[in-house]
């Protein structure tokens, strides 16, 4: 090969390759202007925060899949091929990643049908906290104790979720064992005046007192209130002292598990 033919060449490819350089440095600097422009738009519009860093980053990978095929039909590649080789390795990488893109899957669903959201007190595959943060492939709880979860989303997304934030108001349910030798109307009495003289305890429904069992050492009472979803811990730990010091004052008696033990003696004695 002569130096001329060099010469040729290297004037040929080398002013094609500029060109690709040229080129994708200007897609990726304006997919850049383009994802900025997007993700503040989304900061203005009513949308699930967590929903926000995902769309723009589907947008960035979706425009730079987009430049990579632009460029690859620049530089000769015939784009049948290169989508087939693309086709092969996104099959294998599925395959190596089922669990990932198993969560991946969840946390699109979670994103569009919002079962829970950023700031909700949830319950699921056997962990609770306040949801601080819906990624991707995982959800961030972080606990009454400040202690933080990181769920897989693919374990949210196909298992049953209880969500405590969801509605605004609560019924509160507190159980109450006394003697049997207690006043049924008394002890009723006392719970209700508890109950519905409280700032806290909604009117309407009003407030309930049932005798709910008869067990094997006391009578149980329940007490059952409606109030909003943000007073239902700051009540359940105030009745139960405030209840306890009111049996006291009224001498009614919270028995405790109780066994009489018979002593039989030998016969010859």
């Amino acid at each position: 090969m002569d130096m001329q033919t060099i010469y040729d060449a290297l004037i040929r490819y080398g002013s094609q390759l500029l060109l690709v350089i040229i080129v994708l440095l200007i897609g990726l600097k304006l997919i850049a202007i383009v994802t900025r422009a997007v993700s503040k738009r989304l900061v203005q519009a009513e949308l699930e925060p967590s929903l926000k860093p995902f769309i723009t980053s589907l947008l960035k990978v979706a425009l730079q899949v987009l430049l990579l095929i632009s460029v690859a039909s620049m530089i000769g590649i015939e784009m049948t091929s290169f989508i087939a080789v693309i086709g092969a390795m996104a099959f294998a990488v599925g395959l190596a990643l089922q669990g990932s893109l198993a969560n991946f899957a969840g946390g699109v669903l979670i994103l569009l049908l919002k079962p829970f959201q950023v700031g909700d007190y949830i319950q699921s595959s056997g962990h609770a906290g306040t949801v601080k943060e819906i990624q991707i492939f995982y959800t961030l709880l972080d606990t009454p104790d400040n202690t933080r979860i990181i769920v897989p989303n693919a374990l949210l997304s196909n298992s049953s979720t209880i969500n405590y934030s969801k509605n605004p108001i609560r019924r509160l349910d507190l159980s109450f064992d006394v003697g049997y030798e207690a006043d049924i109307d008394q002890v009723r009495s006392i719970l209700l005046e508890l109950a519905t003289g409280h700032d806290l305890v909604f009117e309407d429904p009003p407030p309930q007192v049932l005798l709910g069992e008869h067990g094997d050492n006391a009578i149980v009472f329940y007490l059952r209130m409606w109030c909003n979803a943000g007073d239902y811990w700051p009540l359940y730990f105030e009745f139960l002292e405030t209840v306890k010091k009111a049996f006291d004052e009224a001498g009614i008696n919270i028995p405790y598990p109780q066994r009489d033990v018979h002593l039989i003696g030998n016969k010859g004695q």
